[in-house]
């Protein structure tokens, strides 16, 4: 039989619609079935364990659930209600009774007790993991030998530990103050992110040295041993006169500028922190001046290039009192002064004090005035050296001088000569507290792991170690010594001990951050070449406090005079730190 194109035509619906006609009948054969649109994904055929998950161990399962699969859709499962099972009320008051022997005796890590981990993972028979719990059993001998990765996540043995910024990206987002007020009337000219400043690079010349001030004296080689067990020095209260000059009032670089020795001024605090801005976390702020062709970065009196940080860049690092942090001694700001503290004593502590054998720059101090000065003279030498700037493409040349600094001298071993120091000191307040970044116990690892205490500072404290080791290439020092100082009580922050001192080649301390000399250089240009393109006048750069970038704003040209830095933020000092 052949069929025509007129009888299929014919053959067609009438109506409009194609496919089975709709109805809303809910019955297939007599069998219910769950309606759905034609839009929705197909999942599984049927969740049979979606009703498990809702409560399981009480711990909001079904919101863990919707989390991994929030973007699935189940088929049916809008109307799962339609064969939900009626349970009998009887049944809701059954529980599981747990039968489990209780051991009798704990088994300690060694004489005296031990550690009980309970973490996250398969950490034992009746626990399921979650947030852990950290418990000391017994104090004896040996009941400290087994460590801890974390406390809030468990770990250790028995159980995978809790990962390292897992979850972080839940944390609330940190609200810092600003290092200083920014004020209607600033006028905002730049906005730099971090992004930028990491691709600059400009290669420069190791500089030239032009004068040198003040005199050395000779480390105490005495401080590399490591210490007798039991034996720990204690840091001393050294009062000696030390000076911070801002560059456009040292007298020095008042001179260098009217002979037009340079176009730029500046000294290794402010400059190291500009090279390794894309390190910092904190905020701080740079006074820029600029007078005819000449131009000096500054800083506030009071301002925070002069404290030295504490675990800045820490992955937690530490809390204010309005984040929730109860330890007073443990804020931000009274850690911060407390290191400072700390620095000062440490470098006059560990100088040999003596008249008869000290190193002589050719010229005095020029910041001392024994006339009005009750404490003696610290341990420090200034050197003003210049660097080259210019481009290829420069008409003029464009060079720098800065104003670096030298804590002490020591003879070579091998050939007797003289090589210049520069000393600071890591401080440690409490492994164990909020905000200790994971660091290790320096009692207990100092000796024996060496490179991963220093490494585990590299990461906590990159900004601060970065801008030591700049202030050291830069006034080519010989060995940067680095001291481990640790409180005596963690509780209490007016009394230190000495745990160690070791000594870096500042270059190759440098490679092992992945420092790199020639992307500061790069910053400072870009700086400089953005004022160098305004009128005279006074500028301020601040880092913001939340995000990574920079902004420079110009201000009245009497900003930050006759008392104006009073509505600064002030830092609140320590309980406890004996102000020098």
């Amino acid at each position: 039989m052949s069929l025509s194109l007129a009888s299929i035509v014919t053959a067609l619906p009438s109506d409009e619609t194609w496919g089975p006609p709709t109805t809303t009948d809910a019955l297939v054969d007599g069998v219910p079935y769950a309606p759905y649109s034609k839009g929705d994904k197909l999942g599984r055929m049927a969740d049979w364990t979606s009703e498990g998950k809702d409560g399981r161990d009480g711990r909001g399962g079904r919101q863990q659930y919707n989390r991994n699969y929030r973007d699935q859709q189940v088929y049916g499962a809008g109307t799962s209600s339609l064969f939900a099972i009626q349970v009998p009320e009887d049944e809701s008051s059954f529980s599981v009774v747990d039968n489990t022997r209780a051991s009798a005796k704990t088994r300690g890590f060694g004489r005296g007790g031990g550690l009980i981990f309970r973490g996250r993972g398969r950490g034992g028979r009746d626990q399921r993991g979650g947030r852990g719990t950290f418990q000391r059993v017994g104090g004896g001998r040996g009941g400290q030998q087994g460590g801890y990765y974390d406390q809030r996540g468990g770990g250790g043995r028995g159980g995978r530990g809790r990962r390292f910024g897992w979850k972080d990206y839940d944390k609330p987002q940190r609200n810092r103050d600003s290092s200083v007020n920014i004020k209607p009337e600033w006028q905002m000219l730049e906005e730099i992110d971090f992004n930028r400043l990491a691709k600059l690079n400009l290669e420069t010349s190791v500089g030239e040295d032009i004068d040198s001030y003040g005199f050395l004296y000779y480390y105490d080689r005495s401080y590399d041993k490591p210490p007798i067990k039991n034996t720990e020095r204690k840091l001393n209260v050294v009062d000696r006169a030390a000076y911070n000059v801002t560059t456009s009032s040292d007298p020095i670089i008042q001179e260098l500028a009217e002979k037009d020795e340079a176009t730029i001024f500046a000294t290794d605090n402010i400059l190291s922190m500009l090279m390794c801005a894309p390190r910092s976390v904190y905020s701080w702020d740079i006074v820029i001046s600029r007078h005819g062709n000449k131009i000096y970065l500054d800083k506030r009196d009071g301002s925070s290039l002069d404290m030295v940080s504490v675990n800045e860049n820490a992955a937690d690092a530490p809390l204010e009192a309005s984040e929730g942090n109860k330890d007073s001694i443990n804020f931000p700001g009274a850690l911060a002064l407390e290191a400072t503290f700390i620095n000062h004593n440490f470098a006059n502590q560990v100088v040999t004090e003596s008249e008869n054998s000290k190193f002589e720059m050719p010229h005095e101090n020029p910041f001392y005035n024994p006339s009005e000065e009750t404490e003696p003279l610290a341990s420090k030498a200034y050197k003003y050296r210049r660097f080259d700037l210019s481009l290829e493409k420069d008409d003029d040349p464009l060079h720098l001088i800065v104003r670096t600094e030298i804590d002490a001298v020591v003879k070579n071993n091998i050939s007797g000569d003289d090589q210049f120091l520069n000393i600071k000191a890591l401080n440690e307040f409490d492994h164990k507290a909020q905000g200790s970044g994971g660091a290790l116990d320096w009692r207990t690892k100092l000796t024996s792991q060496r490179g991963a205490v220093v490494a585990t500072e590299m990461k906590n404290n990159s900004c601060k170690l970065a801008r030591w080791t700049v202030q050291s290439i830069l006034a080519k020092a010989d060995v940067m010594k680095l001291g481990f100082v640790s409180r005596a009580n963690p509780k209490t922050n007016d009394r230190h001990v000495i745990l160690g001192v070791v000594g870096y080649d500042p270059r190759k301390f440098a490679e092992q951050m992945n420092l790199n000399l020639a992307n500061g250089w790069g910053i400072v240009r870009t700086i400089i070449d953005m004022v160098r393109g305004m009128k005279d006048g006074k500028y301020v750069l601040v880092k913001d406090p939340n995000k990574s970038l920079l902004r420079l704003y110009e201000v009245p040209a009497g900003t930050f005079e006759d008392g104006e830095d009073d509505d600064v933020p002030e830092v609140e000092e320590a309980d406890g730190v004996v102000e020098e």
